[in-house]
């Protein structure tokens, strides 16, 4: 009976130890979820992938379309828009360039978005776009709501102006240029209109250091002292981003602005490339199109330029390259070479580490930006837009004062060029004193400026009064384009040019202020998109007007032009707030020159001739049997010019392609369109050429079997017709290191 009883004790202390041990167990995981829980939740609150779906999606939700299309032109013999050297001609394709649209629609109003690879947008070529749109369209795309901004890549080809100035530099008006880019524009509209749907719209900023300098800091410090203490650098470093979702959260889009000059790629660059911008577009698209060849895929990453008018990504800064030493801080030239000794360098070993340095630089910060973006836009869109006669605007300085802007001249600073890029001769920054030597060989084969226009430009000095000559054609606009679009909260100013960071900063809080004195644009993000609509160089502010580097030099309308547009923008700003923007003048319109009236100076391409013993595509420089990752594959073909392809959107010139035993098939895992391939052609005499195709090996490459293709046209005397060819090299191995090859 004891052994009972003590056995029924023991059962009972053992029984409370259990029931112990398992409430201590039921609070533990409790605590350990909770805790998890939170965790968890913290953790999707800093960085979430993509927005959470809306338990109530919004009552209105937009209507979104994203697209993109390939505007890339003739890639050969032709002059390359941007740094206005008429030897830099191209030989061949870096990476392809594309026109990425935005179209957002509230229910009863559109906008339009358009970020195309091109140096600039041109007044002709925005012209040419919008009447393509009109015959497919009708009114629903119109000068108001549609936006095209050039990202500023000085590596494409120009040929797609109206005025003198700009045919001289790019040698003339060139169709198959402006035809690849037109159709290319107005094909990634076609695509955003086909994909519209229901959508949300983030919106995210940041700093992004380490990517721009200011390549005239001269000139700003002389803006007011009060005003740059504002600010802790004289460049931008905000960089401003748009997600675009759908209704489930999934992203289909990005939309990007940051202040920075695709000049990556220097002036002894010869192939076409998108630079730095589009590299970071590239990038990120990459990621998100997993599977898909560059170029292709649904999620369309749009970099866009801003007001980038003194903002290098030379961030090493000028040096005088034969000494060391530092350039003359005022004009940018060194005492032995003089500016053409001053260059500045980008953070990489060469020109295209550069690009894709800075590149980098910015998809990485836009990534971060996209994944941590709360901000959700909500509220109608608006567009407002007018013409401008730029040379005839009067501006109120003070209650007794008032300025003006000028025909459009050029100083003698313009013919210096910038660290990034000097010009010739003897031309230098900062000069506001002319040379009597340049002005006499101007006033003989031009004729002088006029007294008025002299006046009006003080301080500088007249290199061309473009204002005041109009043969063949006026070589400079008088009627621009102003141009608000808004979504939301959000207002993104289209700007006709390089604006220089301060004058950025200047029109951002004039269109500011004037949209928040509605409580529907309370708390306003603006930003600035540059080079849109249509050139007319650079704006910079009065301070820095005075200085007369190569940017105020190349202010073309004066030292006023940016109160004028300040002036412009604060209106339709003051229009899009209080809803009259149908009260708006539309201004007067700018010409269109009929075709026979503008001028071509580049000859066709003469006939192609293969070198003895050989045919178009045979192999002249075979690659090697065995390739380790991070190495250079290359092959040199027999070619044809590449002009003779034609339109090539959407084509080829390159593919790299790899081998698979289990379906005995190639399969191409990069095209001309690729970060890691160069497609360089090399002109000869008499119609040879040669073609030679790098593949610049990833260390991400898999292992295998690899061979490399030239895809081109031919033309001979005999046969008028292209023919095409296609090159393959012999196979060759890629390997992670010959150790274990």
């Amino acid at each position: 009976m004891a052994r009972k009883t003590a056995y029924c004790k023991l059962n009972g202390l053992e029984m409370s130890l259990i029931v112990l041990f398992l409430l201590m167990t039921v609070v533990s995981v409790g605590l350990i979820t909770v805790l998890s829980l939170k965790l968890d939740s913290e953790k999707q609150e800093v960085t979430p992938e993509e927005p959470s779906p809306s338990v109530s999606p919004p009552e209105n939700p937009y209507l979104i379309g994203v697209g993109r299309a390939d505007c890339t032109g003739p890639v050969a013999d032709l002059p390359m828009m941007g740094y206005a050297s008429t030897g830099q001609t191209a030989r061949g394709l870096h990476t392809r360039l594309f026109s990425r649209a935005f179209i957002v629609d509230d229910g009863s109003k559109r906008v339009v978005f358009i970020t195309a690879d091109i140096g600039m947008v041109s007044q002709r070529l925005r012209l040419e776009v919008l009447q393509e749109l009109k015959a497919k369209y009708g009114d629903l795309y119109r000068q108001d709501n549609v936006v095209m901004s050039g990202t500023h890549t000085h590596a494409g080809v120009g040929g797609y102006f109206q005025y003198t100035l700009f045919m001289i530099t790019s040698k003339g008006y060139i169709k198959p240029s402006i035809q690849a880019i037109v159709s290319g524009i107005v094909k990634s509209i076609d695509i955003a209109h086909r994909n519209l749907r229901p959508g949300r719209i983030f919106i995210n900023k940041g700093q992004l250091a380490d990517s721009n300098l200011n390549r005239s800091p001269h000139s700003y410090m002389n803006n007011p002292e009060e005003e740059r203490n504002r600010y802790e650098f004289n460049t931008d470093k905000q960089i401003v981003i748009m997600k675009f979702t759908d209704l489930d959260g999934d992203g289909i889009g990005l939309l990007s602005w940051f202040a920075v000059h695709p000049v990556s790629m220097n002036n002894t660059n010869r192939m076409v490339s998108s630079d730095n911008l589009g590299y970071a577009s590239y990038a990120f698209e990459q990621e998100k199109n997993i599977g898909f060849l560059p170029g292709e895929g649904p999620f369309v990453a749009g970099f866009s330029s801003s007001n980038l008018g003194d903002s290098s990504p030379n961030i090493r800064g000028p040096v005088c390259v034969n000494t060391g030493e530092k350039c003359d801080y005022l004009n940018s030239s060194c005492p032995i070479g003089g500016k053409k000794a001053c260059i500045a360098f980008g953070p990489g070993e060469d020109m295209f580490e550069s690009t894709r340095i800075i590149g980098e630089n910015m998809s990485k910060k836009a990534k971060e930006l996209y994944s941590s973006a709360k901000q959700e836009l909500h509220g109608p869109v608006y567009g407002a837009h007018q013409w401008v006669n730029m040379t005839d605007e009067t501006v109120p300085l003070n209650s007794t004062h008032t300025g003006r802007t000028c025909k459009p001249a050029l100083g003698h600073s313009f013919a210096a060029g910038t660290t990034d890029g000097g010009g010739e001769f003897n031309f230098i920054q900062g000069d506001t004193d002319g040379d009597p030597f340049w002005d006499g060989i101007r006033d003989a084969i031009l004729g002088p400026p006029s007294n008025e226009t002299t006046a009006c430009h003080q301080p500088k000095p007249i290199l061309f009064s473009t204002g005041e000559m109009d043969s063949p054609l006026p070589w400079h606009p008088a009627i621009v384009d102003v141009q608000i679009i808004t979504i939301g909260s959000l207002a993104i100013v289209a700007v006709p040019g390089e604006f220089t960071t301060m004058s950025g900063r200047r029109i951002r809080e004039a269109v500011k202020k004037e949209l928040e004195v509605k409580e529907s644009f309370a708390n306003a993000e603006v930003v600035v998109a540059g080079l849109c609509n249509i050139y007319t160089h650079y704006i910079t502010t009065y301070e820095e007007y005075q200085i007369q580097r190569y940017e105020g030099g190349s202010t073309i309308y004066g030292p006023h032009s940016l109160s004028a547009y300040i002036q412009r923008y604060r209106g339709l700003a003051r229009a899009i707030a209080h809803e009259t923007i149908g009260d708006l003048p539309k201004g007067p319109e700018p010409p269109f020159f009929d075709e026979d009236k503008l001028f071509n100076q580049v000859k066709d391409p003469v006939a192609d001739v293969a070198q003895n013993g050989t045919t178009f595509g045979d192999v002249l420089l075979q690659v090697g049997p065995v390739y380790k990752v991070g190495e250079i594959a290359s092959v040199t073909f027999v070619a044809g010019n590449p002009r003779h392809s034609g339109d090539i959107r959407d084509k080829t010139f390159v593919t790299v392609e790899r081998f698979h035993n289990d379906t005995n098939s190639w399969e191409i895992v990069h095209t001309d369109a690729s970060w890691e391939t160069r497609f360089d052609w090399i002109k000869g005499f008499f119609g040879l050429s040669q073609a030679k195709v790098e593949w610049h090996i990833p260390l991400t490459a898999q292992t295998g079997t690899y061979r490399i293709q030239h895809f081109g046209h031919y033309k001979q005397l005999t046969d008028s017709t292209a023919t095409p060819y296609v090159g393959t090299s012999d196979a060759f191995k890629v390997t992670k290191s010959f150790y274990y090859y």
